[in-house]
């Protein structure tokens, strides 16, 4: 696995890093080790939430020295890494506030005298992507650190520089050596580190074949995880939802991040065939106004995808999708320029028996489909392995509620493309993976709640009354 910095807008190799050595993972996991309960689980939280927000201080006021390294590592549009900045400040200020509420006592009322503690369990592994490489580390760090666990994180190979950043925030917000510690780690160490009696969780963001290999080997060692994988989301359009708005909201979705986003509107299904043919109209020509172009520049729309190999499986799969009898009803072909860039596609007829149906388009492709009626779109939106997001536009919001009710995935956004925010939880069902991040469900997931049940002096052995 070699870690390497390559210029998705010219295809230009900038850096390549070392690998950490096996003697140098040693010494970082028993940094960890000893930091964890030699210091940070004994740190006030008071302690913690100034470090946590001193590192989103930093973030915010060096926003264009950390947003530079997203643009130039993986080819996000410089407002949009802007804006992922500013994401990932707002949800470890986020931690800093609500940790102290979150780790309260709480009182079991049924019986005096019992309450349930929440402490920390030790030293994590963080296994993270690329496609935001604050954000996704941002919403396992905040609310981790602030618990008073200590992270050791793998980055995906492609973005070492936001990596090695994100890692000297926490170093010059104060916090201590072992607290949290960048690894440029193979697949082999990471394995050796699951199975490591040191480690006590295992979070994951990536594929689902990662997912299945890293939850598959946290289990046998009998430790916790939480999976983020892919998604296929539906984004439904109901016969009485707002046409220009409902096409200005799908095209956000779906190309957003360059349509890099495990939550993006990948599946587009409108009810009513001359709605359909309306709706692919006006969408395709929002696909044609994209300009692609130097990410850095504000004026470019169309970012390059993060890599060559991400690039070439998209273009496998539209081949595939016309194999199996699909269309390509625009786009489709790579951009003739230096680096990794696709036109916005747009997919129609992709039949349930196309391969391409259950797949994850993980870049500016879309697939449209146009049917009969909403029970039909409902059933449509559920048959995929998938169950991460999904969107109903209607102008009609409490249809909009029994709408998503019907639906099986782990988030429905009424009116509006998936998004994120610090205070709503995130996560999926199905393939799409297990557990929470962010809101206070993402602070809970890997904790101890310990039980302390107290008892005045005399008291009988069992219960409140002697055992008979």
């Amino acid at each position: 696995m070699v870690y390497q910095t390559i210029n998705p807008a010219t295809g230009k190799l900038i850096k390549i890093y070392p690998g950490i050595s096996d003697q140098e993972l040693e010494i970082a996991v028993a940094n960890a080790h000893e930091a964890f309960h030699s210091d940070w689980r004994h740190h006030s939280v008071a302690g913690r939430s100034k470090i946590m927000s001193a590192a989103a201080a930093i973030l915010r006021k060096r926003s264009e020295e950390y947003s530079q390294y997203l643009t130039l590592e993986m080819g996000k549009l410089i407002a949009e890494a802007r804006a992922e900045v500013a994401l990932s400040a707002d949800i470890l200020d986020y931690y800093a506030e609500k940790a102290e509420h979150y780790l309260e006592p709480r009182l079991i009322s049924e019986s005096p005298g019992a309450e349930l503690h929440i402490e920390p369990i030790g030293v994590l592994l963080g296994i993270e992507p690329w496609n935001f490489p604050y954000y996704q580390v941002a919403r396992v760090a905040g609310p981790q650190l602030m618990l008073g666990n200590v992270l050791l994180l793998k980055h995906a190979e492609i973005v070492p520089q936001s990596a090695l950043a994100f890692a000297r925030l926490f170093e010059e917000a104060g916090a201590p050596t072992g607290v949290y510690t960048n690894i440029f780690a193979s697949i082999q160490q990471i394995e050796r580190l699951i199975e490591d009696p040191r480690i006590r969780g295992i979070t994951l963001t990536g594929s689902e074949r990662a997912g299945a290999a890293v939850a598959g080997r946290a289990g046998r060692s009998l430790k916790k995880s939480v999976m983020e994988l892919g998604g296929s989301d539906p984004l439904i359009v109901l016969e009485d939802a707002p046409m220009e708005s409902t096409l200005d909201a799908a095209l956000f979705g779906r190309m957003f991040n360059a349509g890099q986003c495990c939550v993006g509107s990948k599946r587009i299904i409108v009810i009513g065939k001359e709605r359909g043919e309306i709706f692919l109209d006006g969408f395709i020509q929002r696909m044609a106004s994209l300009k692609a172009g130097d990410p850095s520049d504000p004026a470019t729309t169309l970012g390059p995808l993060a890599s060559e190999k991400a690039l070439n499986l998209l273009l496998d799969q539209i081949q595939l999708a016309r194999k199996e009898g699909g269309k390509v009803v625009f786009g489709g072909e790579r951009i003739d320029c230096h680096g990794f860039y696709l036109e916005p596609t747009v997919l129609a007829g992709i039949s349930e028996d196309n391969p391409v149906h259950v797949q994850e388009l993980f870049g500016p492709v879309v697939s449209f489909q146009v049917v009969e009626n909403e029970n039909e779109a409902v059933r449509l939106a559920n048959a995929t392995p998938y169950g991460l997001g999904a969107s109903v536009f209607t102008a009609d919001t409490e249809h909009g509620r029994k709408v998503a009710a019907k639906i099986e995935s782990g988030m429905v956004f009424i009116n509006q493309p998936v998004w994120t925010a610090a205070q709503l939880p995130f996560g999926g069902i199905k393939n799409s993976g297990f557990g929470r991040e962010l809101s206070e469900l993402g602070f809970g997931e890997f904790i101890n709640e310990k039980l302390i049940n107290v008892a005045p002096p005399g008291s009988p052995p069992w219960g409140t009354i002697p055992f008979n």
